[in-house]
């Protein structure tokens, strides 16, 4: 069966078939190349529900979505559903911004978390399954790492004592926001979807 991922870019797609293994039940594509929806909802639940159906509705496919971002606990949660467009410029300059608004706070008091918002969607766009993750950690005090893309090089793991621009790739998928999110996500639609 195939699911449409509510996105073009081939990178996600490739790490998210990484994350659903060797498995015969589902095949993943990309949103057709005219896909764009307006992330205008509040929390990233409701726009991860917004990708999802508007990709469903257009390919007549099962659909998923994330949303994803950083919330600071200093910052009441801040950037959050904003952390792509936290600034202007590219992710550095993001990493940089946050790295600056942080500068005079405390060790005690960077943490934060990688949280990550999934839907499905059936193929008429209504919801059918969300679900939402958290991988804590804590904002460094400077860059460190070449892995990864985003906030990775700034967002500090205790248990492994290292950013998670530092770990590898399959050990980023273990753990992550993202990882913990589609790992749910797909059990349920094996469960769910024949």
């Amino acid at each position: 069966m195939k699911i449409v991922l509510a996105t073009k870019n081939p990178g996600k797609l490739k790490e998210l078939q990484k994350l659903a293994g060797k498995q015969d039940q589902f095949e993943f594509v990309l949103a057709p190349d005219d896909f764009d929806a307006i992330e205008d909802g509040d929390t990233f639940e409701a726009n991860a529900i917004i990708k999802a159906s508007k990709a469903a509705k257009m390919t007549g496919l099962y659909a998923i979505a994330d949303d994803s971002g950083i919330s600071v606990d200093f910052l009441g949660g801040a950037p959050g559903i904003y952390s792509a467009r936290y600034c202007a410029g590219d992710d550095r300059d993001r990493r940089l911004k946050l790295l600056d608004v942080m500068q005079e706070v405390s060790d005690e008091k960077r943490g934060g978390a990688f949280v990550c918002a999934m839907a499905l969607c059936a193929p008429d766009g209504s919801t059918m399954h969300t679900n939402l993750k958290h991988w804590r950690g804590k904002i460094t005090r400077s860059e460190q790492g070449d892995h990864g893309f985003g906030y990775d090089s700034i967002f500090f793991l205790e248990e492994q004592n290292m950013t998670s621009a530092e770990i590898t790739a399959e050990e980023k998928n273990l753990i992550s926001h993202r990882g913990q999110a589609f790992r749910e996500m797909l059990t349920f639609m094996q469960q769910n979807l024949k």
